[in-house]
């Protein structure tokens, strides 16, 4: 049976969930780190907002086998399911990979290229990476924010990278407050389920998605009237 992602309303009392999803491999893992500073900066501006905040942390590296299946069988485990339900009911994501020859680890992307493609839409997300050199700087804003524009996310104005150099720094700790709040100001609006309640039908949906294309088919068209023999 096919969920749908779109039932939720801003008038419902609930907690403001925000996903954390990162793909550190290492223990500790700086990517980790990362993920951690950004999820409690988001959850203190959170309360100087009012929103009671709850936090979900989706570490990848333990569904590393589940994603590898999927990826080559399409079968989805129940963790690798409960972790896409996660994200699927989340306001706001944190999303943070680390960096490997000038790109996104590959842990990282094959989760989202599993995901159904309407599962994130309107989502607010804050997008961090690591790595041990500036010069890998520019994969977050030329690589993630493409990624998730396709999946038709909104993702905050600033974007976190750090690398070894960055950690102690107080202009780093600035930019986690400034995306940390950008996040929650989309979050508190209840962005995500506004824009779902009111365009959801709006946007394109593939067939046997989440977004439900095949019950939209337009059968008061010349080539439909024709096709089931109602034409003239």
């Amino acid at each position: 049976m096919t969920t749908t992602y779109e039932s939720y309303t801003p008038e419902e009392q609930r907690p403001t969930r925000v996903a954390v999803v990162h793909a550190g491999t290492s223990t500790p893992s700086s990517t980790g780190m990362l993920a951690g500073r950004m999820a409690e900066a988001a959850a203190s501006r959170g309360a100087e907002l009012g929103m009671d905040v709850q936090t979900i942390m989706l570490d990848l590296k333990t569904l590393a086998t589940d994603i590898t299946t999927a990826i080559v069988s399409q079968h989805i485990s129940a963790p690798l399911r409960e972790a896409i339900q996660t994200l699927g009911e989340a306001d706001a994501m944190i999303a943070a990979t680390p960096v490997y020859k000038a790109g996104a680890s590959g842990l990282f992307t094959s989760f989202f290229q599993i995901l159904d493609s309407d599962l994130l839409i309107g989502t607010p997300v804050a997008v961090g990476a690591t790595g041990g050199s500036p010069r890998h700087a520019l994969v977050v804003d030329d690589q993630l924010r493409g990624l998730f524009a396709y999946m038709r996310t909104v993702t905050v104005p600033t974007s976190l990278y750090a690398d070894p150099d960055d950690w102690t720094s107080a202009a780093f700790g600035d930019r986690i407050t400034r995306a940390a709040t950008e996040l929650m100001a989309l979050a508190s609006g209840r962005f995500r389920d506004t824009v779902r309640g009111q365009t959801w039908h709006k946007y394109q949906h593939s067939y046997g998605s989440a977004g439900g294309a095949e019950l939209e088919i337009d059968l008061d068209t010349d080539l439909m009237r024709l096709a089931t023999g109602l034409g003239s």
